[in-house]
């Protein structure tokens, strides 16, 4: 193999080793695309009893796979084979132990068996869930082989009636993606048509490019018969030519007899062989893995616009999503201090943007005002207040042991301040319904602060503290409000009742006088009511005109109010939400001390261990980009 194909391959091995330990990979259970599915790999398929174990020792050069009647690979097996310098000693290491080499081979055997039924338990069911093994090597060139469960036509005791149709769903889920290569191994001794896996590969890659077919027990054929036909592509045709392999003998097997021993066997059994001897320098594991690795440098090489192209892009997600987590705490106070401040910022600003239209939830503000706060001056029970039985209740107690004389003014004063009293309730709760917009606006935008997400002490003390200060606010809104009905109450518009027409003696009794100019014309206009009509002050009529124009005052103030409690509620609340939400809160984190500090920041766990994680995976793909752009380069 050349120095470029065993470093083009080799590159490809240590990105899938990598993605591997990552677990970045596909698989049976993969459902996105990774950078492990967009490398190309071998996958081994084949029929019970085909001979594919005896195809990967023979491949890897060493006895290290589970042998056994039935069915003996349960789990897919991910094999990824490293070349390494020559005169090192080899090594196996499994994934689920990344902490213990194994260089006794017959315990590979062991563990694989093992860790099968660690998930299967100890029947003959299967599971999709692969086996990632690597092997370490000077006698094995740069690979990454999948060995999977044998394509059966029956089930044995033991297995469910589904088991023949699962092994082919969970073969197919491997062999059907378009980076997959597959090693078709059958037999010698059976028909060529009857072969499980030409059938299966014909079927997911009918033009042959993919599809590497192996012959086996090329040795245990009827004398008299041979299999030339089939290798030299007569009695099926693949685009790729046969390969003729010659696996050790169960006598060899049960002797344990060397891999590497094996092999100079095969080789000459094809040199003396009478039927293959013309083709025995394509003939052989040695060869067929030179072939796959040759096919794997051209595949590759093909692929590497796209691969780079994925690359890139998980590269940018990945940053993209590195950069929403945030980068790891620092150690120093100082720059705890400015992390927290930087944090606040981002939860400042898009609260404001909830307030000043850039995101949903501000306008209800305004309903407050538009809609909430009418309604409810609307429903105050003047018309109860104004009553005349309540009138002239109010009026006759004002004026005490002896009756007004010109006009009932206490009377109007009480009347005025009772009716005014009512508006205490829609002011507050004015202030009250703008309070909780704000308080759902901060847990909002709380959540809405990607880079808080990562730090949920912070959340709880930057919301609670926010919760404070809107607490402060509603007071100091409500002080506002009720100062603002209070000093109606305070004092009387004198200009309005100045313009009210007065009473006048005349024959003995009493008449409206006709309302001065800029009268309020309310009092010349009561519903029922005549001016001139009554000459006695406590008749009806005379209570009723005194209600109409306490009614005309109160719709005067209602307007002022209703224009006038939004201003105090958004002086004091929204606007000093917008300005000083978070001061009380920096005023305390600038006391803290590093321990406190740390303390806030005390970041989820789950959030923690997964920006360890994309860091890991990030490094991997830089590292990938760049052996990917060193080969590329020196083509």
């Amino acid at each position: 193999m050349t120095a470029a194909m065993e470093s083009l391959i080799g590159m490809v091995n240590r990105i899938q080793r990598a993605c591997t330990v990552l677990g970045d990979h596909g698989g049976a259970e993969g459902a996105l695309p990774t950078l492990w599915e967009a490398l190309p790999s071998v996958a081994v398929v084949g029929g019970q009893s085909s001979g594919k174990s005896s195809v990967l020792e023979s491949i890897v050069g060493r006895d290290f796979l589970p042998r056994g009647s039935g069915i003996v690979t349960r789990r897919p097996l991910v094999l990824q084979l490293h070349k390494t310098d020559d005169g090192k000693p080899d090594y196996a290491e499994f994934l689920h132990m990344p902490n213990r080499r194994f260089s006794d081979f017959s315990l590979v055997r062991k563990e694989i068996a093992d860790e099968t039924d660690r998930i299967t338990g100890k029947t003959k069911q299967i599971s999709p869930v692969p086996i990632h093994l690597s092997i370490y090597s000077a006698n094995v060139v740069n690979l990454t082989l999948i060995d999977l469960p044998g394509l059966t036509k029956v089930a044995v005791e033991g297995q469910s009636e589904s088991i023949v149709q699962d092994i082919e769903n969970m073969v197919r889920l491997y062999v059907e993606k378009p980076n997959s290569i597959i090693l078709a191994i059958s037999p010698a001794n059976q028909d060529i048509a009857t072969s499980d896996a030409i059938k299966l590969a014909r079927e997911v890659d009918p033009s042959g490019e993919r599809t590497f077919g192996v012959l086996t027990k090329l040795d245990l054929m009827d004398k008299g018969t041979n299999a030339v036909d089939v290798l030299e592509g007569r009695s099926y045709k693949l685009q790729h030519p046969w390969v003729g392999i010659v696996n050790r003998s169960q006598s060899d097997i049960n002797k344990n007899v060397d891999m590497i021993v094996a092999r100079q066997k095969e080789r000459e059994y094809f040199e003396t062989s009478p039927d293959y001897s013309h083709l025995a320098g394509k003939m052989g594991s040695e060869y067929l893995a030179k072939l796959l690795s040759k096919h794997l440098e051209s595949v590759i090489r093909a692929r590497i616009p796209s691969i780079t192209s994925l690359i890139n892009k998980t590269v940018e997600e990945l940053e993209s999503e590195m950069n929403h987590l945030g980068r790891p705490i620092a150690v120093d106070t100082g720059a705890q201090l400015y992390t927290i401040l930087e944090l606040c910022r981002a939860f400042d600003k898009i609260f404001k943007e909830h307030l000043d239209g850039g995101r949903p939830g501000g306008d209800r503000i305004y309903g407050v005002f538009d809609i909430q706060l009418p309604a409810a001056l609307k429903k105050l029970p003047f018309d109860r207040h104004l009553s005349l039985q309540n009138v002239r209740k109010v009026v006759s107690e004002a004026d005490g042991y002896q009756p007004h004389l010109i006009a009932p003014e206490q009377g109007y004063r009480r009347l005025i301040e009772g009716a005014l009293n009512y508006f205490r309730g829609p002011a507050e709760a004015s202030v009250d319904a703008v309070h909780l917009v704000l308080k759902e606006l901060v847990r909002k935008s709380v959540g809405e602060t990607e880079e808080l997400k990562r730090f949920p002490t912070l959340q709880a003390e930057l919301a609670a503290a926010s919760y404070q200060s809107l607490e402060r606010f509603r007071e100091e809104g409500k002080k506002t409000v009720l100062r603002m009905v209070d000093m109606e109450s305070a004092y009387l518009t004198v200009e309005f009742f100045r313009n009210l027409p007065q009473e006048v003696e005349m024959g003995g009794g009493h008449v409206a006088a006709s309302p001065v100019k800029g009268s309020n014309p309310a009092a010349s206009t009561i519903k029922g009511t005549n001016p001139a009509a009554s000459m006695d002050r406590y008749s009806d009529g005379h209570f009723r005109r005194i209600a109409t124009n306490v009614s005309a005052y109160i719709v005067m103030i209602s307007e002022t109010l209703r224009l006038s409690i939004p201003k105090a509620a958004v002086h004091c609340q929204v606007r000093e939400a917008k300005r000083s939400l978070l001061n009380t809160f920096y005023t305390q984190v600038g006391r803290k001390e590093s321990k406190q500090l740390l303390q806030l920041l005390d970041e989820d766990p789950a959030l923690m261990e997964r920006r360890i994680q994309l860091a890991k995976r990030l490094e991997l793909y830089k590292s990938a980009r760049d052996e990917v752009e060193a080969v590329s380069w020196a083509r």
